[in-house]
């Protein structure tokens, strides 16, 4: 393979779950007070499930993909 092609396709990988990464991060903002961060904020944490852990696993794979893409054309760089 052309090493254009592959650093292309690279740089179009790291933009797409570079955006993907920031939405599902934002999707999961719970309803933090200011007091939440001072340790105070009176809500007891329950495991994620359904649509939640889905969410949180996404984030996860999207997230990885994005580091990989960037060693990846670090080392091909």
């Amino acid at each position: 393979m052309d090493i254009e092609l592959i650093t292309n396709i690279l740089d179009w990988t790291m933009l797409i779950t570079a955006s993907l990464t920031v939405l599902l991060i934002l999707l999961q903002a719970r309803g933090a007070t200011l007091g939440a961060g001072f340790g105070s904020s009176g809500e007891l944490f329950t495991s994620r499930r359904g649509i939640e852990k889905n969410l949180y696993d996404t984030t996860i794979v999207t997230a990885s993909i994005f580091v990989l893409s960037i060693i990846v054309g670090l080392i091909i760089g």
